[in-house]
């Protein structure tokens, strides 16, 4: 699988700004571009994509399964209503986005994935806030592994032994929430750190991910922020300032706790 390290992320992008948004994001230069059935936008960047005039094969696409569509038929049925919505003949990339261990068979809806990838519309199929138990579930009752898990994953939550298990098993870590929604933007070393380098404290975090091999796609619907997230692309911290960065994880979510996240 190749997969851009550095892609555009659609989350809470409204219907309204998500088209001009990508639009923007493509123009710039991203080809990297992640959504969900969960974020309701996929018709408005499929539509970007269409009209950007940039080859298909230029692209890459993800998307995800929404936890109400993980029995096998509504997998199928929600994958396929996906790609009319994305104006496209296959994804790049399908996940569950959410395991939902306790009121699901996340294993039978990793089942019903393999059959996306068998028949080619999706290219890679992966995961989404799975920690290591559900990764082994999968993983041995299909033989099917992951191509990449998409985690919270920040300076503040660095999920070392879910990270050290992906790299073992060959699953690429992608990092959803990569500044921590903004909290870690005021953090005194961070900022720190962006005098030192001349860049801005969102730059130094996203050269971080970029450092460590996650795949990382920031998120905003403003061109001249986007314009500086790519910029960060260029970015080079020393090890000194990696190692100080590595020092700020304080195990702190932004977001849900998989075990947390269930149909009610």
């Amino acid at each position: 699988m190749n997969i851009p390290q550095f892609g555009f992320g659609t989350y809470k992008i409204s219907q309204e700004d998500a088209y001009d948004a990508v639009r923007s994001a493509l123009e710039i230069g991203y080809r990297h571009i992640d959504t969900a059935q969960m974020y309701g936008n996929e018709a408005e960047v499929g539509k970007a994509i269409a009209d950007s005039g940039i080859d298909r094969s230029e692209i890459f696409l993800t998307t995800k399964l929404d936890n109400p569509n993980h029995e096998p038929q509504a997998a199928r049925d929600s994958f396929a209503l996906s790609l009319e919505k994305l104006e496209v003949d296959y994804v790049d990339l399908f996940l569950i986005h959410w395991p939902m261990a306790k009121t699901t068979d996340y294993v039978e809806t990793w089942r019903t994935l393999i059959e996306f990838k068998d028949d080619g519309r999706a290219k890679n199929i992966g995961v989404s806030n799975f920690q290591p138990d559900h990764l082994h579930a999968i993983i041995s009752q299909t033989g099917m592994t992951p191509a990449v898990n998409q985690i919270e994953l920040h300076p503040y939550l660095q999920q070392h032994e879910l990270v050290e298990y992906q790299d073992e098993h060959g699953i690429a870590t992608e990092s959803w929430s990569p500044l921590a929604r903004g909290k870690v933007l005021n953090d005194p070393v961070l900022k720190e750190i962006a005098e030192e380098t001349g860049a801005s404290t969102a730059q130094v975090v996203i050269a971080w991910h970029l450092h460590k091999g996650y795949i990382v796609f920031p998120k905003s619907a403003h061109r001249e922020r986007m314009i500086e997230n790519f910029e960060a692309q260029k970015l080079q911290l020393s090890d000194d300032q990696m190692k100080r960065i590595d020092s700020l994880d304080r195990n702190v979510r932004v977001g849900s706790h998989p075990d947390d996240m269930e149909l009610k």
